[in-house]
């Protein structure tokens, strides 16, 4: 036998391995996501990527329990909170434009502060790390009727009222929504423009997400899924109109598939709308002087940084919203990407147990 057999033949028993091990990982995930999502109820979509492969991407359950549309990989869900790394990755492109800087403070932005001297001390990093110190003193349960409809503009307001912190800024860490409200209005005040519109334009078009989609006000009733949450043994509908804070988009706005965020997730490998080393960056814990709290830092630029079970470095974000529950992670050095959407709040921490639970019963995570 020659040397170019030997090969052939080592590497059709590679590839035979490798589509096994990926084949009793799909079949143990398809199995996970029926267990807990039936055919006639709200249920979600779930995508497998593997380096540029994609190895696993399905649909369960209902989008829309009135016209019976099924959840497909192409189904528009809200993102919840995973839209906050869009608008971050705005900053950072106006930034790399030299336009702005991570370094500004909220005062050269929003000079109407109450208390300047705090809008002096904040500055943009720490928006985007949720280290402001600001409060969340919206009045959300007192005024839910305002809150159904209020944008950006009118969550961010209550905040620049504020005449003390929780905390010195960059000291402690204390998650935001009206943070990324704050942040989307910075986006619109240097883009000159929407900044929906801005990100669609240096984000989606670039990453080739073609139907994703942000929130300006209502979202159409047709073309994405319907959130829903159990009340009183049944499902009811929750997202526009049911839920205070859905309109302020900068926190939650953005609408996806799980196709598109395998995408979101290549454009990002292959620094589609950034240079790779600020892409990097953005997914490094920053750290700042003076942190205070028992919990070190572990947060970049709005994504959370943790690790796998076999050590590897893990890029993750959840999102929850109205009936809407997500979860996007990644493990860079083994080219994993998986992500979960779901139109109801199932339990997207379970979610990433089962998955770390098969990705070491599968051999995923072995060492490189």
């Amino acid at each position: 036998m020659n040397r170019a057999t030997c090969f052939i033949l080592l590497f059709v028993a590679i590839s035979c391995t490798t589509s096994e091990k990926n084949a009793g990982f799909v079949s143990d995930l398809d199995a996970y996501m029926k267990s807990h999502l039936t055919d006639d109820q709200p249920g979600g979509a779930v995508l497998v990527m593997k380096d540029t492969s994609v190895i696993f991407s399905k649909g369960y359950g209902l989008a829309d329990l009135k016209t019976r549309e099924p959840i497909t990989a192409k189904t528009l869900f809200n993102l919840g909170s995973i839209s906050k790394t869009f608008v971050s990755y705005g900053i950072l492109i106006l930034q790399a434009e030299g336009k702005l800087s991570v370094e500004d403070s909220l005062l050269m932005y929003f000079p109407d502060f109450k208390n300047k001297e705090i809008a002096k001390r904040i500055r943009i990093k720490h928006l985007l790390t949720h280290t402001s110190g600001l409060p969340d003193n919206r009045q959300v349960s007192k005024d839910s009727v305002f809150y159904l409809t209020a944008d950006d503009a009118q969550n961010w307001y209550p905040v620049t009222q504020t005449d003390t912190l929780e905390f010195e800024p960059g000291t402690q860490y204390n998650y935001s929504n009206p943070a990324f409200n704050g942040l989307a209005l910075i986006i619109e005040k240097v883009s000159g423009r929407p900044w929906q519109s801005f990100i669609a334009d240096v984000i989606f078009a670039p990453s080739g997400m073609k139907s994703s989609t942000i929130t300006k006000g209502a979202h159409p009733n047709s073309g994405v899924s319907h959130g829903y949450s159990k009340i009183a043994g049944e499902w009811r509908e929750d997202d526009y109109g049911e839920e205070p804070t859905f309109c302020a988009a900068g926190n939650g706005g953005v609408w996806s598939s799980v196709e598109e965020l395998a995408l979101y997730e290549l454009a990002l490998r292959k620094a589609a709308f950034l240079d790779l080393p600020t892409i990097d960056s953005s997914a490094a814990i920053k750290t700042f002087p003076g942190w205070q709290a028992e919990k070190p830092p572990f947060i970049g630029w709005s994504w959370f940084i943790d690790q796998a079970p076999d050590g590897s470095k893990v890029i993750s974000h959840t999102g929850h919203q109205g009936g809407f529950a997500a979860y996007y992670l990644s493990v860079p050095a083994q080219k994993v990407f998986v992500v979960v959407l779901y139109n109801a709040p199932y339990d997207v921490y379970k979610f990433r147990e089962q998955v770390f639970q098969l990705l070491i019963q599968h051999h995923w995570l072995d060492p490189a």
